[in-house]
């Protein structure tokens, strides 16, 4: 067994500066239902130093900031900001903007966030049922024949989709991505796995099993922190040992999302819980999940990795 100690892309995180107003949800008189409760302590700003700071002791070479929700009527804004990020601070070296596929306007947004080279992949979350009993009587995004349009044009612009939704919408998801191998998709957060008992674990694995039959799709483990609960290795095996498992080496990447997990634990107590769990792993697939796999998938330069 060897405790990684490689360089890390980390492949899911946010940069924001509340106090600029451009994320609703982040204004001080905002109080949005949020799945790690109070949020109150991320409505700060959040940058590459801040970042760097919580990531002391790993050696991170690259990152890959996700659209915050800023203002829809806004989406190429955010870009041209977290450009003016990366060239003051040297990071992130990849961004997902967001668009509103299902407007009529959407193909126009991706030609210009195309003009933005570090955008790789476009985000737009398409909704949920709240649980996974109510999931084959709930309307999402999935199934709407003007956002599956603007779903299908990402490949024209060179883009790939980042899915966060919950694990019960992937039948769902996966019969439309089936249609498109041309678009690749990156599910978020391991499928949003908050619900451990039993039942839900067994519905979160078949739900899993369903989404990594297809080849273009690939998983990033973050966002797996529970509310109320120490981020651990044991607490956390049986998700990230079974994504391992259902995707392989080839098609998962570790992530922190921060700021928002800083709710529920460490940098440290993340990446740390990643090093113990794939400890056994071989070096090419700690390498692969640790950074490989991230500049592959969103077409960082390789030599990064040397860094």
């Amino acid at each position: 067994m060897t405790a990684y100690g490689g360089p890390i892309v980390d492949a899911h995180h946010h940069f924001w500066e509340p106090r600029l107003g451009h994320q609703p949800w982040l204004r001080p008189d905002a109080h949005i239902p949020f799945r790690y409760g109070d949020y109150e302590s991320i409505k700060r700003d959040y940058l590459p130093p801040d970042l760097l700071r919580d990531a002391a002791g790993f050696h991170l070479v690259g990152t890959v900031t996700m659209e915050t929700e800023w203002n829809t009527d806004d989406p190429v804004g955010e870009m041209v900001y977290t450009e003016g990020v990366a060239e003051r601070f040297g990071l992130p070296t990849a961004a997902v903007a967001h668009a509103t596929l299902e407007d009529a306007g959407a193909d126009v947004v991706l030609g210009e966030l195309a003009a933005h080279p570090l955008v790789r992949a476009v985000r737009q979350k398409p909704g949920q049922a709240v649980s996974a009993s109510a999931a084959d009587r709930t309307t999402t995004l999935l199934g709407d024949p003007a956002w599956q349009r603007g779903f299908a044009a990402l490949a024209e612009h060179g883009f790939d989709f980042e899915l966060q939704t919950a694990w019960w919408q992937f039948d769902e998801a996966a019969r439309l991505f089936e249609r498109h191998p041309e678009v690749g998709v990156t599910v978020n957060h391991a499928g949003l796995p908050s619900d451990r008992s039993p039942d839900a674990m067994a519905g979160w694995r078949r739900a899993l099993a369903t989404m990594a039959k297809l080849p273009h799709v690939r998983i990033k483990i973050s966002g797996i922190g529970l509310t109320d609960v120490p981020w651990t290795a044991a607490v956390n095996r049986p998700v990230v040992e079974y994504v391992a498992d259902v995707f392989g080496p080839d098609r998962i990447m570790f992530a922190s999302n921060f700021p928002v997990d800083s709710l529920v634990a460490t940098y440290a107590e993340i990446y740390g819980g990643f090093v113990e769990l794939s400890s056994s792993w071989s070096p090419a697939e700690q390498l692969a999940a640790f950074a490989g796999n991230a500049v592959r998938f969103y077409r960082l330069p390789e030599g990064i990795l040397a860094l």
